[in-house]
């Protein structure tokens, strides 16, 4: 049944109420009555009933009471009597309904209590994340309850079944998903769905559902238990698409969860050596990544038209475990559909060191470096660079606008030398996006004639990360304004800014390989990374290229299997790792 428009929900979703009038008829009189001629029924979201009690009925923004006549037994009994069985976690539904009734109990088991939630289908809630949807990525969906995380999985599982026609399946713990009874609902669309017997067994249904069925995606609501962590990172290692649910607000949450920090990779102490905590200017022990993560993407769905996205959820990770605020991209949609997509370096929830007795947060971090002493002050550029500009009502931004091609006074006056070919040596590169301490690791390494630069104006190219470029029209307006070409790579690995340089500088030829330098590759330089690299090494110039054949390595940490898939994808090669721990291994494909 299709129910009208209410305030509640923006005029581009089709709203699709699974008819209110089968939940009504579950409730006593005194209150179906007064919810049946309610004036704003469609947006009504629960209807609590509690022994002793004034029944409530509660609104997206209010709460109202049912009457004046407090719960009885009698009335408590005369709706459990007309839904199914209560399951493990003392939820019920009405059958071919997406309505859920859950109870609360007293200490011999009777019920006490009822909330009865109602549970609607709505198209078009996924508008803000359609094109993730579609990659395939791996998606954790993770929000206060009531925010629309259900609603939302339900959506995805009908777009990829209906509209790409992908085998899914959906584990359907609670019901809650597909609806009571053994058919699904409607809105699921020719997804299957999977139901568990107690919550306790859902790690098992999920890891029988990619044995047993062949699925492209696994759907899965409220992962909460290291179990279905880990049923999950399997799911994820075999080539499904997983798209799930997690219990915390935000994606900090999970890396303080101990039981669900697997989700983004898992967290573990490192112990630096001497140089390389001089290096990153923090203590000798510091929290790392332990492995990928098993989501590639994360949304926080702030509101229900608001959510961040976290399109890597490794640099996020990553990011936040040095101590530093991650970028958010923050995408809103209105209520004709139009979505917008902003950018936002501090988190728009909380608000960092609170003082409780002030009320006052603490004055904003500042930049660093040049900008932040004001040592960068912006040059008079002509009026063909002024067009950059445009006008915004802010006072800053012109500003700001300005700083992407600010020169620093004390900057040394630029001195270049003929090359062997008689190029101008130094090559000065602008980074956008790129790991400076990589960079500067590789230009010391391998000696190339490179100097990085805060000077865009200046700069002989940019070195970008394609994912941050596309989003980026500015920096693009203005190195195309000063003839800067622009070299882009796909990830902060040793081997992309390794190509990306040797690009720039006319030195990356396939067919041409140079000999390689371990020490790339390694983090510490100590002996079990060395012999790790050495051996893929040999693998690879041994026996891959010339014979052609694939060849497995010895077991290494996950650590020192990350640095022989970066030495592999050096080689222009193919990797993956399989086996369990302790014994989990790289296998080496020829090209």
């Amino acid at each position: 049944m299709t129910a009208p428009q209410s305030p509640a929900f923006p005029a581009h979703r089709r709203l699709v109420t699974d008819d209110l009038e089968k939940l009504l008829t579950i409730l006593p009189d005194s209150i179906r009555d007064r919810l049946a001629d309610h004036p704003n029924k469609n947006a009504l979201i629960e209807v609590v009933m509690d022994l002793g009690r004034i029944p409530e009925a509660r609104f997206e923004n209010s709460t109202e009471d049912l009457g004046d006549r407090p719960i009885s037994r009698e009335d408590l009994q005369y709706s459990v009597e007309r839904v199914g069985m209560f399951s493990g976690d003392n939820r019920a539904g009405i059958e071919r309904t997406l309505h859920r009734i859950s109870a609360m109990r007293n200490r011999q088991g009777d019920i006490v209590g009822l909330t009865c939630r109602i549970g609607r289908a709505v198209f078009g809630t996924i508008l803000m994340i359609q094109e993730l949807v579609e990659s395939g990525k791996s998606i954790l969906l993770l929000g206060r309850p009531g925010v629309g995380k259900t609603t939302a999985l339900r959506e995805i599982a009908r777009v990829l079944a209906d509209d790409f026609g992908k085998r899914v399946v959906i584990i359907d713990t609670s019901n809650e998903i597909a609806g009571d009874g053994d058919i699904p609902h409607s809105a699921i669309g020719r997804a299957r769905r999977m139901q568990v017997a107690t919550p306790e067994l859902q790690h098992k249904v999920m890891i029988e559902a990619v044995e047993n069925h062949m699925p492209e995606v696994i759907i899965i609501d409220e992962i909460g238990t290291e179990l279905e962590a880990q049923a999950a990172r399997t799911i994820a290692e075999r080539g499904v698409q997983l798209v799930g649910t997690a219990h915390g607000n935000r994606i900090e949450n999970l890396i303080k969860n101990p039981t669900l920090s697997d989700l983004v990779g898992g967290i573990q102490a490192v112990t630096l050596g001497d140089e390389e905590a001089r290096k990153r200017r923090s203590q000798k022990t510091v929290l790392e990544r332990k492995a990928p993560p098993t989501f590639d993407v994360a949304v926080e769905m702030l509101e229900r038209q608001r959510w961040v996205v976290h399109s890597d959820v490794s640099i996020t990770i990553d990011t936040l475990l040095r101590g530093h605020q991650p970028l958010l991209e923050v995408r809103t949609v209105d209520d004709q559909g139009n979505v917008k997509i902003t950018e936002e370096m501090e988190h728009p929830v909380e608000i960092p060191n609170w003082n409780p007795q002030t009320k006052m947060a603490p004055e904003p971090s500042r930049p660093r470096g040049l900008r932040a002493s004001g040592k960068m002050a912006p040059l008079p550029f002509g009026s063909q660079k002024k067009k950059l500009v445009s006008p915004r009502s802010n006072a800053l931004d012109p500003l700001i606008d300005q700083s992407w091609i600010a020169r620093d006074p004390q900057q040394q006056e630029k001195v270049r030398v003929p090359g062997p070919n008689g190029e101008d040596y130094p090559v000065y590169v602008y980074p956008y996006g790129v790991g400076r301490s990589q960079l500067e690791q590789v230009i010391e390494i391998l000696r190339l004639p490179i100097e990085l630069t805060k000077d865009l104006e200046g700069a002989d190219a940019v070195l970008a990360l394609r994912s941050q470029l596309k989003n980026h029209s500015k920096l693009r307006q203005i190195a195309q304004t000063c003839h800067v070409p622009i070299h882009a790579v796909k990830s902060n690995t040793i081997p992309q800014i390794t190509r990306g340089l040797r690009r720039i500088l006319n030195l990356d030829d396939p067919q041409n390989q140079e000999p390689t330098d371990l020490r790339l590759f390694a983090q510490s330089n100590s002996d079990d990374e060395i012999d790790a690299l050495e051996e893929a090494r040999l693998a690879v110039e041994q026996i891959v290229i010339p014979q052609g054949q694939p060849v497995e390595l010895l077991p290494r940490s996950a650590k020192i299997r990350k640095m022989q898939h970066e030495l592999i994808e050096h080689y222009r090669l193919q990797s993956s790792s399989f086996g369990e721990e302790p014994n989990r291994r790289l296998r080496i494909f020829p090209a």
